[in-house]
């Protein structure tokens, strides 16, 4: 399955508590939103869906591949109020005077996610909302124990980690929003899994996905990827199993009212 397919069946999966999250900051009609790390553009469809012809959604990712594709998609949708824009969000300004910003999956791949809020901030006008999901890959579980399971997670944190990330941010969103000025800051926590249906497809589609990152890091051989891969189709195959997605760690806060 190719990689937009991934995110296709990821949003899919994610999309309730992304609603949820969206209702909790508030989200309405007439809005000027920005959507960071756009990748597809799913949540960038519905955030336009949401504020209607009198809002706006601004949707940005460093992927030039995935915004054309974002692009062509909101088009043949009738979706004429995104703006698609290729950024990289730690070396680039953002425009400013948003009333919602949103990142989901994005601060765990950053070096340095406080600088990013910060500029999430920045776009924000006074009393604006901000609203992050994230995961944090350590809580995964399944049931009965999977060793391509625990390899898979491993992997992905090990891979994420070479790049520069932390793939159990999560667990710190609340604290670095508050570090990042945000306040009233809150926060809950979602985690999909099922015997059956798209959460099963998610860990062997993700593993695919990291394979050549893995590889080139020298944590794990092709022949061990592609072995894993098949162990994990097959395990999410079986009737009785369950597997879970990583827990989404949802955080949200308002940029101060008094900008001093």
């Amino acid at each position: 399955m190719e990689g937009r397919e991934r995110l296709r069946l990821l949003s899919r999966v994610m999309w309730p508590s992304t609603l949820s999250l969206l209702q909790s900051v508030g989200i309405a009609p007439g809005m000027r939103c920005l959507d960071l790390g756009c990748g597809g553009g799913d949540v960038a469809f519905e955030l336009a869906r949401m504020v209607g012809p009198a809002g706006s959604v601004t949707a940005v990712d460093m992927d030039q591949i995935k915004i054309a594709a974002a692009e062509r998609e909101a088009l043949a949708l009738g979706l004429t109020s995104i703006e698609f824009r290729v950024i990289n969000v730690n070396e680039s300004d953002l425009d400013a005077g948003f009333d919602l910003a949103h990142a989901r999956f994005l601060l765990s791949h950053l070096e340095d996610p406080g600088r990013a809020l910060a500029k999430m901030r920045d776009a924000l006008r006074p009393g604006g909302m901000l609203a992050v999901a994230d995961i944090d890959f350590a809580g995964h579980i399944c049931d009965p124990e999977c060793a391509a399971f625990q390899r898979y997670v491993q992997l992905y944190t090990e891979t994420v980690k070479c790049r520069g990330g932390d793939a159990n941010i999560g667990r710190r969103l609340p604290k670095l929003l508050i570090e990042a000025g945000f306040e009233g800051v809150q926060m809950k926590v979602a985690q999909p899994a099922g015997m059956e249906g798209d959460v099963k497809l998610i860990a062997p589609l993700t593993m695919e996905l990291i394979g050549d990152a893995a590889i080139s890091a020298g944590l794990a051989t092709s022949e061990e990827i592609a072995q894993l891969v098949t162990a994990l189709y097959e395990f999410a195959a079986l009737p009785r199993t369950m597997m879970s997605a990583a827990p989404i760690i949802q955080a949200w806060g308002m940029r101060p009212k008094a900008v001093s």
